[in-house]
């Protein structure tokens, strides 16, 4: 999709945010650019021009917006919620309250406000989640019951039996074929991602932003047989030092260990977008002409529209045979950011 002066303009007058990192918009009366989502005032069309780079404006005299900040990370955590997690992640008996929250002159309301947009519920559910997340793997260790509650917070165990439950989805007894799969969201230049991952591996990796991933979750979770919760994992430290490196263009190929479910089918066309090198492209046909089936060109789209994990298995690296950049859940202009950073020729 070429991107034209007509159809960026009236994106930033939509607010549209499939826009967001395609381009930057520069105001020529008031030195200033803005994300296309800014909520500010928007000027006539020919007071303003257009830069696929923001380092760009900035060469030519523009000054970053105030309002929507178009040189932070799309949707970037602010540095006081980054250290509540970080103090939930040392502390597993940690409840920290509204009162707490108003003793470090952090508005409790700005916080459940930021985890129910970026979590899809409130600030204690998040704790809650995360607490019997770690209570949940000191059972399966062998620790006792009753420790495990004592070191989570709980004075009653029947007051930690029933929320366990709730969360977990058995009893703290029962926990034996119970399995969980642990969530956490990630950031990266192109928006913050949710990480899904097992004792075996990743499961799951996608833009938060991406249609319809409250399905992808539920699908993973239902085909699993597991409950997704809040929680750490051991191979999320991993996935983070190896996307940064990625980004930083330090790194071609992943080696973090991957869980991947789905059809026999759908494993061998998401194996064969791991065997497209770094740098090049191929369409939907050559694809299926790999897998030795030249007419199954749709079923190749769908599988790769229903893959899990984005970025390490590439499937932002297909295109439409006429070179368009076509059918990627993480936006077209995020399949493009990548290309670009993979170093892709596009036409």
């Amino acid at each position: 999709m070429k991107l034209t002066e007509d159809r960026m303009y009236q994106a930033s007058l939509d607010k549209d945010s499939s826009f967001e990192g395609s381009y930057w918009m520069a105001v020529k009366t008031t030195g200033i650019f803005c994300r296309p989502t800014c909520t500010a005032r928007k000027p006539k069309k020919e007071n303003v021009e257009f830069f696929f780079d923001p380092e760009k404006a900035i060469e030519k005299g523009y000054r970053p917006c105030k309002i929507c900040k178009p040189l932070d990370k799309l949707n970037e955590t602010p540095a006081y919620i980054h250290e509540l997690l970080e103090e939930l992640q040392k502390d597993a008996s940690l409840k920290i309250k509204d009162l707490d929250l108003v003793e470090r002159n952090i508005e409790p309301v700005t916080v459940r406000r930021w985890f129910l947009k970026n979590h899809g519920m409130t600030f204690q559910a998040f704790q809650r989640q995360f607490r019997m997340n770690k209570a949940f793997k000191k059972i399966k260790n062998g620790e006792r019951i009753i420790e495990v509650a004592l070191e989570s917070g709980y004075e009653s165990l029947s007051g930690f039996n029933e929320r366990f439950k709730d969360i977990i989805g058995t009893t703290p007894k029962n926990t034996g074929h119970q399995k969980i799969i642990d969530l956490k969201r990630i950031e990266t230049p192109l928006g913050p991602m949710f990480a899904c991952a097992c004792e075996e591996g990743i499961c799951l990796l996608e833009f938060t932003d991406r249609k319809n991933i409250d399905q992808q979750l539920t699908r993973l979770s239902k085909t699993m047989n597991a409950e997704i919760v809040q929680g750490g994992n051991k191979h999320f430290k991993q996935l983070e030092e190896e996307l940064n490196q990625y980004f930083e263009r330090k790194r071609t190929k992943f080696e973090v260990p991957l869980y991947i479910t789905g059809t026999d089918f759908q494993k061998k066309v998401w194996k064969l977008l791991t065997e497209i090198p770094t740098g090049e492209t191929r369409s939907y046909k050559q694809q299926s002409e790999f897998l030795g089936n030249p007419k199954a060109v749709r079923a190749v789209g769908t599988a790769n529209g229903i893959n899990k994990i984005a970025i390490i298995i590439p499937c932002h690296r297909v295109i439409g045979s006429d070179g368009e950049l076509v059918g990627y859940a993480g936006g077209i202009w995020r399949k493009q950011k990548l290309l670009e950073l993979e170093g892709a020729i596009l036409f």
